[in-house]
């Protein structure tokens, strides 16, 4: 994925996430940057939008602020395109300075194949590597390097509109088990309208909905489930807690709980349905609610509730801290670069960041204040009662990708959990 995930953005580029322990890491002190080099470097990014633009210029606006004489140039590259062009310009010898990246593997710009390549600069501040989440550092470091930086989490569950919910007699909160959700999805019916909105027509959604369900019925009780798949212990389709989400998929469609014609929708299925108030949730990134919010100039609400769990299972968040910040290995400021990403880790960067586009700082503590859309998950988020979408580290994308066709396949009645399951083992390798 690309950025904090612009909601609309995440259906061209969902990729999967990753969560860490949220800790605490030290200022950015000083420039850093050596008066032999160039004190000016190239900031590359792919904003969808004028707010995610000024987001990430902030950023380069408040290290300028606090380091005089140093200049961070923003380059905002298309956003359909910009794995691809960055990827090429990281590979081809002429990367921007920095540039906004993927942590882990399985993307075009993902940051641990670059950084076997050689293509990175690493980071050897310890300030830098005592900042990254602890749980999720094998994202950003190779052969015990750090080569990138976390932009900020997001909670990865529902976008929802609770007043609008609790106006027609439907009641969810993130204790919620999916069995009492999916008993109310015929209340929604009801009154004209569903519980949630599903892009049933595109991989991204159907993918991230499956991983959010997995979070806690294989995750959430096995952390290490990927590692284990990884050295052949496991399977997707010998584990219970695979073929217990994508039934569970299976079920909430069954019920009505996605709107008519899901399984062939697209995005704008989710974006109509919001605005004219027809479904009360979709299944998006955290920073989706501010975003909706801003855009319709506080007339709406909005609040994250993590992807239920069924009865007797405990629920987990899903945190991603994926989204990430890499400098050129080929820059001719490496200082002034390195300098440039603690600053994007340290507090006073990753407040900046997260109160322009909704995030999670990294550098949260349990005494943090978040913003009030978060205020369902907190309780989950402070006790570190968190998984992280598994794909990042997955072998490859073609895994993810047949999750996300799978899910449709599901719906429509052409395939099996079982054969979609047996397709994602496939395609492992």
């Amino acid at each position: 994925m690309t950025q904090h995930r612009s909601w609309k953005r995440i259906a061209l580029f969902a990729a999967p996430l990753a969560a860490g322990a949220l800790v605490l890491a030290g200022c950015s002190t000083g420039s850093g940057a050596s008066a032999k080099e160039p004190q000016t470097i190239t900031f590359a990014f792919g904003a969808t939008n004028d707010a995610d633009k000024a987001a990430y210029s902030g950023l380069a606006q408040a290290y300028e602020k606090a380091h005089k004489g140093v200049t961070v140039t923003p380059q905002n590259l298309p956003a359909e395109s910009y794995q691809t062009a960055v990827a090429t310009r990281v590979q081809g010898g002429n990367a921007p300075d920095t540039f906004q990246s993927e942590g882990g593997t399985g993307q075009s710009y993902s940051i641990i194949p670059f950084a076997k390549a050689g293509l990175l600069l690493p980071l050897t501040d310890s300030a830098v590597t005592s900042a990254l989440p602890s749980s999720q550092k094998e994202l950003w470091t190779y052969n015990g390097k750090a080569y990138g930086v976390p932009l900020g989490s997001n909670a990865n569950g529902v976008i929802y509109n609770d007043e609008l919910a609790k106006s027609i007699g439907v009641n969810i909160d993130a204790s919620t088990s999916l069995d009492d959700i999916i008993a109310q999805c015929a209340v929604a019916r009801s009154k004209g309208k569903t519980v949630y909105g599903l892009a049933g027509s595109t991989v991204p959604n159907n993918a991230f909905l499956a991983l959010g369900l997995a979070t806690s019925t294989v995750y959430g009780p096995d952390q290490h489930w990927n590692e284990k798949r990884a050295a052949g212990k496991v399977t997707f389709a010998g584990t219970k807690g695979w073929n217990e989400a994508l039934t569970n998929l299976k079920k909430m469609y069954d019920a009505g709980c996605f709107q008519d014609g899901a399984q062939g929708a697209g995005f704008d299925a989710l974006t109509n349905g919001a605005s004219q108030g027809k479904i009360l949730g979709f299944f998006a990134p955290s920073n989706a609610a501010k975003e909706i919010m801003d855009a319709a100039g506080g007339h709406v609400k909005l609040v994250i509730l993590p992807i239920a769990a069924p009865s007797g299972t405990k629920t987990y968040l899903s945190v991603s801290a994926d989204q990430s910040v890499s400098a050129s290995a080929k820059t001719k400021s490496p200082k002034l670069a390195a300098d440039f990403l603690k600053f994007i880790v340290s507090p006073a960067g990753q407040e900046q960041y997260s109160q322009a586009v909704g995030t999670i700082p990294v550098t949260a503590t349990a005494s943090t204040a978040l913003l009030p859309q978060f205020d369902p998950v907190k309780g989950l988020i402070t006790s570190n009662t968190v998984r992280g979408l598994p794909s990042t580290d997955w072998t490859n994308a073609k895994v993810y990708a047949d999750l996300g066709s799978g899910v449709q396949g599901i719906l429509t009645g052409q395939m099996t959990v079982k054969q979609v399951l047996q397709q994602m083992d496939a395609d492992w390798g």
